[in-house]
């Protein structure tokens, strides 16, 4: 990808030095290489923390954060792997000092030879150290990361130093996007509409889920994309109705309904996109009903993605909206919903999901669920209804940025949603 402009990270470092308590510092470490079996690794992904505040996108980097130091070219510092003319021809040349400023925005760099020492001083002048832990809802934090070795060695190293939460302050910082991210983020839900695009030329009854996959890996690949920004989910007829279904391996019939919960990365950031196509080209008179239900529901849904809102409000009244839609399905009666059970409504049956999540250099990307929503910040909105006894599953999203009045703006506007331009297109 092109390189991004250096001033997104100077913007990003000076919002978490203005949430640190004094006397402190914060390190922020890259990610592992991750081992596969025998020789072999996945490929490097880098952290998106020390990705966020730097831009460094490069193994064994580390980032010092101390804004109390004496001497003031310590006050942000970046280690960098020291290159070498064995490296380059092995594994391709790494960022030497100049390129590592001219990516991040920091004077002070490095070589990870020298942490020890520079960290030792730095540490002799603070009280408080910030340490950086997973703290995202839905992590799994089985494996061992680099960060999790260094916070032990930290806590054995200074053990009368007081330690501080690093992922409160990124968890903010990083769900308020600035101009520079939305523009990347927008080149994102470009390839993955150019994907789409191919996509509605592509289906037809017999062909495999695993060959759409292939099209929309090809036309992400040929515009600079890494690939997917997650696991693709590309789910005909019953399949749709398996919320995480990633196998892609059936075959479409003629009259299913494909559902489509895809995204290209662009420099590192995600889209989120999901549509539902007729395999044939035409949606039955049900599965249109089904559609355009679901489509009023993200309608409606998208007007609250406004300043103030409450995530865990907002899905409250989306459910409200879906139990009247369900009820006008037949698929809910007014006695199902005066029976129900509070804490799992009866519109669960058909929508178990929730509505919207924060989406960034993560697909489920960081940000505080308990405060309100502000300018800047960018959700998708993603209800769905599913149907086992009909082998149909309908789900409809789109990438959208909370703005400062008004409606949000739609990443994915130009991507066709509504039924009867999805059938003119398959049909042209």
């Amino acid at each position: 990808y092109d390189q991004i402009d250096k001033a997104l990270y100077i913007h990003n470092r000076k919002r978490f030095t203005q949430a640190m308590e004094p006397n402190a510092l914060a390190v922020f470490n890259s990610n592992d290489t991750y081992p596969v079996s025998a020789d072999s690794t996945m490929p490097f992904q880098q952290h998106r923390d020390i990705l966020h505040l730097s831009g460094v996108d490069q193994e064994e980097s580390i980032l010092i954060i101390a804004p109390n130091a004496s001497r003031p070219e310590h006050q942000e510092i970046l280690f960098v792997r020291e290159t070498n003319e064995h490296i380059a021809v092995w594994e391709g040349a790494k960022l030497n000092k100049e390129q590592a400023y001219e990516v991040s925005g920091i004077k002070t760099v490095y070589w990870l030879k020298d942490f020890d020492r520079v960290f030792k001083e730095l540490m002799s002048e603070v009280k408080s150290i910030y340490l950086n832990t997973n703290e995202h809802l839905r992590a799994n934090t089985e494996v061992e990361t680099r960060e999790d070795r260094f916070i032990k060695k930290v806590k054995g190293d200074y053990p009368v130093h007081q330690t501080l939460r690093s992922a409160p302050i990124m968890h903010e910082i990083r769900s308020i996007k600035h101009p520079i991210e939305i523009e990347l983020m927008q080149h994102a839900c470009n390839l993955t509409k150019a994907g789409i695009e191919r996509l509605l030329r592509f289906i037809k009854p017999g062909v495999w889920e695993y060959e759409i996959e292939a099209e929309l890996m090809h036309e992400f690949l040929r515009l600079r994309s890494q690939g997917f920004a997650y696991t693709p989910i590309v789910a005909s007829g019953a399949n749709a109705c398996v919320l995480h279904y990633i196998q892609n391996n059936g075959q479409c019939k003629d009259g299913d309904v494909i559902l489509l919960d895809v995204g290209a990365e662009y420099a590192n950031y995600a889209s989120d996109l999901s549509r539902s196509f007729p395999v044939n080209g035409r949606y039955a008179d049900r599965q249109k009903a089904v559609y355009n239900a679901v489509l009023r529901v993200k309608k409606a849904a998208e007007k609250m993605l406004v300043p103030g809102t409450i995530l865990g409000e907002y899905h409250k009244e989306v459910g409200k909206l879906m139990e009247a839609e369900l009820i006008d399905l037949k698929l809910l009666d007014k006695t199902d919903v005066k029976n129900q059970d509070p804490n799992w409504p009866a519109y669960k049956k058909y929508f178990m999901h929730g509505t919207s999540h924060y989406i960034g250099l993560d697909t489920h990307d960081v940000g505080p669920w308990n405060k309100p929503m502000k300018a800047g910040m960018v959700f998708t909105c993603e209800p769905g209804i599913y149907i086992p006894e009909e082998n149909l599953g309908i789900r409809l999203e789109d990438d959208l940025v909370v703005q400062d009045s008004g409606a949000p703006l739609n990443l994915m506007g130009s991507i066709p949603i509504e039924a009867e331009e999805i059938e003119d297109i398959m049909n042209s």
